[in-house]
């Protein structure tokens, strides 16, 4: 069966998925009581069929305004409106920004010459390579709010330093890929502004909130990076290098500093926050590394573009989709039947996190 449905083509998936959704309504005869047991159903149909995210946000985000019809006015061409009122956001702005930063900065020096500061100042400590991954990627990710440019910028240089230097394979891998996370809790964070947007919750506030579980999730990756490599070989530290390393690095130490302390001081928004992100990339790397001309901005913007072509489209269907179901008060009646079903907070706890693991399983966090 997997086989099959991995032979067809992308038109054919997609009619598959349309005659199951036509199906799916004639069979739940457009009932309003099961209105969410027809969204779930046909999420499970159209993942079957592995149709791409942003067209099930799409097709459920349409069937919801028409299948409202009758109790709120809405239709289709409300779809179009609600999507212009979620992208036509200011903060929606930093997005692109903070992607352009980390892109300029993978790119450039900035990574590289802070990679050289945490493998410095990491050198006495067993596994110290593993703990100067570690640091590198919380730091890059106060740099550029993003998990993919973390993993792509210090991955690219630190894990076949590690596998020089003698680190498993698989432990290699291992803490890039979870210490590259770190860009999802450490603030500026783009997943946080996606929430925010979604929740209309305060942006700064989750900044705030994020900054503690990010930096114990960069002590506890540091911890078991110092345990699982403690018989690993390490060198007394140079202070002629470390001196050196901090010159070179300067400049990317410097750059989490003027964005946190700016948003948390009040001074920049998360929108200028980014816009300052961008100059400061650009300046450091053009007129003080001068490690990139002016050809290489063009990769840059079509990389960034890339990832909003795929990124945005998903924001926008799915508010749309998050605007119908909380006018209808269907959010709000799972809310209360949570509630009411777990009123033990652990239980509620461990409810949502069972429920983020499983959608974390077939989505990537920015669609989930």
């Amino acid at each position: 069966m997997d086989a099959a449905l991995r032979r067809l083509s992308p038109l054919s998936s997609a009619i598959g998925s349309l005659a199951v959704l036509a199906a799916l309504l004639a069979v739940m005869g457009w009932l309003p009581g099961k209105s969410v047991i027809i969204f779930v159903v046909i999420v499970a149909g159209m993942l079957a069929l592995r149709q791409p995210v942003v067209l099930i946000l799409a097709v459920i985000a349409a069937y919801a305004h028409v299948f409202f019809t009758p109790k709120t006015n809405s239709s289709v061409e409300f779809l179009i409106q609600d999507i212009w009122f979620v992208v036509n956001r200011e903060v929606l702005l930093s997005i692109p920004m903070f992607i352009v930063a980390g892109a300029i900065m993978t790119r450039g020096a900035i990574a590289r010459r802070l990679i050289d500061v945490m493998v410095e100042l990491t050198a006495p400590i067993p596994g110290g390579l593993g703990v100067a991954a570690v640091l590198a990627c919380g730091i890059f990710a106060a740099i550029s709010g993003s998990s993919i440019v973390t993993m792509l910028a210090i991955g690219a240089i630190m894990y076949p330093a590690m596998i020089q230097a003698g680190y498993n394979k698989p432990f290699a891998l291992g803490i890039i890929m979870s210490a590259g996370t770190l860009g999802i809790m450490i603030p500026p964070s783009i997943p946080l502004i996606l929430f925010g947007v979604m929740t209309e919750v305060s942006i700064t506030d989750l900044f705030k909130a994020g900054i503690g579980p990010g930096f114990l999730l960069v002590a506890v990756f540091a911890i078991y990076s110092y345990a699982v490599n403690r018989r690993m070989a390490t060198r007394a530290w140079s202070f002629s290098a470390l001196g050196t390393a901090f010159r070179r690095g300067i400049w990317a130490l410097l750059l989490p500093v003027i964005l946190l302390g700016g948003i948390y001081s009040g001074y920049f928004s998360p929108t200028e926050a980014a816009a300052v992100s961008v100059l400061y990339a650009v300046i450091v790397e053009t007129f003080i590394h001068r490690e990139l001309k002016l050809k290489d901005y063009g990769a840059v913007l079509f990389e960034t573009v890339q990832l909003l072509g795929t990124l945005l489209p998903l924001l926008a269907f799915a508010a749309s989709l998050n605007t119908i179901l909380d006018y209808e008060g269907i959010a709000e009646s799972w809310v209360k039947f949570a509630t009411g079903a777990l009123d033990n907070k652990f239980l509620m706890m461990l409810g949502i996190n069972l429920l983020l693991l499983v959608v974390g399983c077939l989505m990537d966090a920015g669609s989930a």
